[in-house]
């Protein structure tokens, strides 16, 4: 099914000649907006009575945050050139999807319309790695799949109650989450800092080269994959809980690979690296919220915050930047925007010990969040603005690794 609706809706039509544009250019500045302006509202309907919208429980917070905000950046950096009258058609339906959790009347279509965004991404998305020659590329199709799918169930949560499959449902959705920025922030990383040894250290780069670290990356798959099935048993929580633990110590094994110390005069590169020891640092706190059972949110914020906030933008950034024949290095919002993320997260987590300043804390924790994404929308803004007439798809090697000729 995916593979027929891939056909027919990204098969270029050669005589028809119509112009196409990359999917994030006009995603990317609508997620990060979307982002700036979801939290506060939904602490707004969670704990002063707005009714306005529909995010007056957790799991529709949740909801909005997964399937609204990183679907679409998921959507806008792999889907590439699409013909612009369907990339209009696809934003569309996303920007109906968003009302949806208005208390409107046509809230029901609104919901079809995020039901069909998240059907198009798959189907634009899972034929394409099924292809893949390595068994870990062919990984993306089941995972962009399942995401996908839980975008589609998970819309039930505007309309019923909480059940008992909506807080496993949640932790399922950001398992598999962590999952893909496991796995994509290290293919964003890896050539970036390759690329930048092989220039500053050429005679050394054989050893200074960091590669794939195919054996990490697989060991990572197989411990992220297994916890989410193993998590939904409560007998089998401890068991989970060492799985993620592994898990966060292989990322911390990976980061020190990249040698992180020795990027200090990469702004950007070093930012990556701290966004993915956001996962480190989920990864054990989910362990031992599953080993001592607690309150998971803690966990779950340190993924959906700190990790999300900070490679989400980053990566995002750094795409475009690229594209426009910019340095990424030279983009002076990194450190500030990794900066605001990191109090946003930490925040977060100590709210929910903060006793009665609590909800001074999660506003706290929101203002840094949406201030960040608004200074990530407007850096995308006009970077997007600065890039050539006729925008590449593709770039060099070089380019891609942002090692750019010094010109």
């Amino acid at each position: 099914m995916f593979k027929n609706f891939a056909k027919s809706t990204y098969a270029p039509d050669p005589q028809a000649g119509e112009l196409r544009l990359p999917a994030w250019r006009w995603l990317f500045p609508l997620a990060a907006l979307h982002a700036a302006l979801m939290v506060p509202l939904s602490l707004l309907a969670l704990y002063h009575g707005w009714t306005a919208v529909q995010l007056a429980t957790p799991a529709a917070h949740a909801r909005e945050m997964l399937f609204g905000f990183a679907l679409a950046v998921i959507a806008g950096y792999l889907l590439g050139p699409v013909p612009r009258r369907q990339l209009a058609v696809l934003v569309t339906l996303w920007l109906l999807g968003r009302v949806g959790v208005l208390t409107w009347p046509g809230a029901v279509v609104a919901s079809l319309a995020d039901a069909a965004f998240a059907l198009w991404v798959a189907g634009g998305l899972v034929p394409r790695f099924i292809a893949a020659k390595k068994w870990r590329n062919r990984l993306l199709s089941p995972l962009l799949g399942m995401i996908s799918l839980l975008a589609v169930v998970t819309l039930t949560w505007r309309y019923l109650d909480d059940m008992p499959t909506t807080a496993p449902l949640m932790h399922q959705s950001v398992l598999w989450l962590v999952l893909l920025m496991t796995f994509m922030g290290g293919r964003v990383i890896v050539p970036a800092v390759n690329g930048y040894f092989a220039r500053e250290f050429a005679r050394e780069f054989r050893q200074a080269g960091v590669g794939v670290q195919p054996r990490l990356e697989a060991a990572l798959i197989v411990l992220l994959g297994l916890a989410p099935f193993v998590m939904l048993l409560d007998l089998l929580r401890p068991l989970a809980a060492l799985l993620v633990l592994a898990a966060g110590l292989l990322v911390l094994t990976r980061i020190w690979h990249w040698r992180p110390l020795g990027c200090r005069e990469r702004p950007d590169l070093q930012v990556l690296m701290l966004g993915y020891a956001w996962l480190a640092i989920g990864l054990v706190l989910l362990a031992r919220s599953w080993w001592a059972p607690q309150h998971a949110s803690t966990a779950l914020h340190a993924f959906t915050v700190g990790a999300l906030g900070t490679l989400a933008s980053s990566i995002m950034l750094r795409h475009v930047i690229l594209r426009a024949k910019g340095r990424p290095e030279r983009e002076r919002v990194l450190l500030p925007l990794a900066g605001l993320f990191a109090t946003a997260a930490v925040l977060r987590l100590w709210a929910i010990d903060a006793g009665s300043a609590w909800l001074l804390l999660m506003w706290a924790s929101a203002l840094a969040w949406s201030l960040g994404w608004l200074l990530v929308a407007w850096r995308l803004w006009v970077w997007i603005r600065r890039l050539p007439p006729r925008d590449m798809s593709k770039l060099d090697s070089g380019q891609e690794r942002g090692e750019l000729s010094r010109r």
